[in-house]
């Protein structure tokens, strides 16, 4: 697989593709977001784990960035945290931001609206869910790890009538950072909307990605928008 950084508005980002890609194949794309205080770099190791022929992906950079200690920086989705510094005024929101990545991924990689999941960890995982579950003619499959999600209310009524996307939720049980519940609160929403839905309980897994889980994934992945 070969990594490249992008480093372009609206977000910077990460493509990683297989051995023999070239935009005309039109491989299905994975768009994976990263958790508070790290970077579009956290997570591009679960491209080889997961799929190392089938998928393209794409890993964007949070445009909000925080101060972790000293000399040590992340980033954010949110910008209504201590020690962010809010956005100006008539400046885009992040979904915004995420659409217009999204339109320069397309260009890129070759992929086509339709054929695409959004993943994300923690932070990534609720924004997962607030910016995919309105978008299904978009994104068929969503995978939420470790979610964080608090906005079921406002993006209930965004949500179409139909709701026929595939959803792969997953949490450790020893999460410190995440509680359990949250995972299963998760769970609660998108079955209650009626979703096609995928649940996963890990034993002894804390604010982590383990082996475990990338099989599961992945098996999910597979049926929900399969390989190249």
């Amino acid at each position: 697989m070969h990594a490249r950084t992008i480093e372009r508005e609206p977000l910077p980002y990460v493509l990683v593709t297989p051995d023999g890609f070239t935009p005309d194949t039109r491989y299905p794309l994975v768009v994976l977001l990263h958790g508070f205080g790290a970077s579009m770099y956290d997570l591009t190791s679960l491209a080889p784990a997961i799929d190392n022929t089938g998928y393209v992906y794409a890993f964007p950079n949070a445009p909000y960035t925080v101060q972790l200690g000293p000399g040590m920086t992340g980033y954010s989705w949110a910008a209504n945290r201590p020690g962010i510094e809010p956005p100006p005024p008539g400046a885009p929101d992040v979904e915004t931001m995420l659409d217009g990545f999204l339109e320069d991924v397309l260009r890129e990689s070759g992929a086509e609206k339709g054929r695409i999941v959004l993943g994300g960890f923690s932070q990534g995982g609720g924004l997962t869910m607030r910016w995919g579950l309105p978008r299904p003619d978009v994104f068929p499959g969503l995978a939420v790890l470790s979610g964080f999600f608090r906005d079921e209310e406002t993006v209930r009524p965004r949500i179409p009538a139909q709701h026929d996307q595939s959803v792969f939720v997953a949490h450790g049980i020893v999460d410190p950072v995440v509680p359990i519940d949250g995972g299963r609160a998760n769970k609660a929403f998108v079955e209650s909307m009626g979703y096609k839905f995928e649940y996963h309980e890990y034993e002894g897994m804390a604010h982590q990605i383990s082996d475990e889980e990338i099989r599961d994934l992945t098996s999910w992945l597979h049926g929900a928008l399969p390989p190249k």
